[in-house]
């Protein structure tokens, strides 16, 4: 099913990238109504559902706004900032 997910993530309109690590994922959208589509996609309803049934005991989402990103590349020997 994640596959999946992460198939039609790449194809949502508005979707601009996902981080994960350790059990965390934070997805990336272009602004809040992307957002409130890509929550009412069937298919990720679907995924929702069944992790509530077959793997969460709990689980929090937050929904912030990025105002600002700094960045260092070690390898470009520069500092970023977005």
């Amino acid at each position: 099913m994640r596959n999946e997910i992460e198939s039609i993530l790449v194809n949502q309109p508005g979707y601009l990238g996902m981080d994960s690590a350790k059990g965390i994922t934070i997805s990336y959208w272009k602004n809040e109504q992307a957002l409130r589509n890509w929550r009412q996609q069937s298919t990720h309803q679907i995924a929702q559902k069944q992790g509530i049934k077959r793997w969460y005991q709990s689980y929090e989402i937050q929904i912030c706004k990025v105002e600002r990103t700094y960045r260092f590349n070690r390898n470009e020997g520069k500092q970023d900032n977005e």
